[in-house]
């Protein structure tokens, strides 16, 4: 396929670094792809950044069927714009696609095609510190048709903005509550696909965790409700007594990239690293023991999240005297050194642009 390419004659003033915020912003581009049965993936193009017009009767509307992504690229010393395992990104989505029947798509050549979109949006790469451009790919069904099927038509979009930190409180440690009452998703169904729904249908617990002066929620199992899985936006670690300890993949939790890159830093930094299922009453446990040395969660928004406190039911865990504890603090900067070039890249997980 031929990528084509329309600039804008109407570029945005650019937004002050100082004051970007996350996710309100976008610059002056888009990446655009259509699909039709019989046809497959088409039209690949470029354009400038501005509204689709559809019909009432879209599918995605009335039956959900959409996917995205979530990645990031970065300014180095050098000036280069970088990419952060970018190519993992499009791997997942596509394991994402044949989940929620979605036709799946060339990832070299959408990758080539988001790099051709950094280069000319490349005005729009903030250079401050802790400062990148998030990249969001989404492909939604576009059939006008009421009725539940798969869709034979989709699109296949990437739009950016610049964006500072995820949270307002930047790297101050987060509290998060753990709901008995709601579940996120359960064994066979999509959990661990980046689907629309499963966010939809977490909106109702973190409202209630806000109104109870939570950051997240902490999902626990849709069986049992006793094992921990991921937090909202993030997958947990937990440092007990020394040693790093995380939910293990049951299909039912988001396989996080961030989260393989903390776990390959971790083995190679000497820690020993457990994928397990982990019970909520066994980190109380480790806490009244003065074993829970630290927890944080891990995402493509925010890298690394240190946790302060954990609440659940009539128990108030305080992590770590409220602070951010070392590992979490060393496991930020190990990440970031390498997404802004700062260290060498001991994984090639860098994708140079320009």
């Amino acid at each position: 396929m031929d990528l084509k390419i329309t600039k804008s004659n109407q570029l945005k003033e650019k937004p002050a670094q100082d004051k970007l915020g996350f996710g309100k912003i976008f610059t002056d581009h888009m990446f655009i792809m259509d699909y039709e049965t019989g046809i497959g993936w088409h039209d690949p193009r470029i354009v400038p950044f501005g509204p689709f017009t559809v019909s009432p009767a879209t599918s995605v509307f009335h039956y959900a069927q959409a996917i995205f992504e979530g990645l990031k690229a970065y300014k180095n010393p050098e000036g280069e714009i970088v990419l952060f395992r970018a190519d993992e990104n499009f791997k997942r989505m596509n394991r994402s696609a044949k989940r929620m029947c979605i036709p799946e798509f060339d990832g070299e050549f959408v990758l080539n095609s988001l790099k051709e979109l950094i280069k000319i949006d490349k005005d729009w790469v903030p250079s401050k510190e802790g400062t990148s451009l998030y990249i969001r790919p989404a492909i939604i069904a576009t059939d006008e048709y009421v009725g539940i099927k798969a869709s034979d038509h989709y699109r296949f979009f990437i739009i950016m903005c610049p964006v500072g930190a995820y949270y307002s409180a930047g790297f101050d440690p987060v509290k998060i509550w753990v709901t008995k009452d709601y579940v996120r998703a359960v064994p066979g169904g999509v959990g661990e696909a980046k689907t629309a729904g499963n966010y939809a249908a977490s909106l109702y617990a973190s409202e209630e965790a806000s109104k109870k002066g939570y950051n997240q929620v902490l999902w626990l199992d849709g069986i049992e409700k006793k094992y921990i899985e991921e937090v909202g936006s993030m997958n947990i670690f937990f440092v007990i007594d020394g040693e790093i300890v995380t939910p293990k993949l049951t299909g039912s939790i988001l396989p996080g990239i961030t989260r393989n890159s903390v776990i390959a830093m971790a083995k190679k930094e000497g820690y020993k690293v457990r994928e397990e299922r982990i019970a909520i009453d066994d980190i109380i446990n480790a806490h009244k023991n003065g074993k829970l040395d630290e927890v944080f969660g891990s995402g493509t928004a925010a890298v690394i999240s240190p946790v302060g406190e954990i609440a659940y039911g009539d128990e108030k865990i305080v992590v770590g005297e409220g602070k951010t504890g070392k590992i979490s603090a060393k496991f930020f900067d190990l990440l970031t050194d390498v997404q802004y070039g700062k260290k060498p890249d001991p994984f090639n997980w860098m994708i140079k642009v320009c």
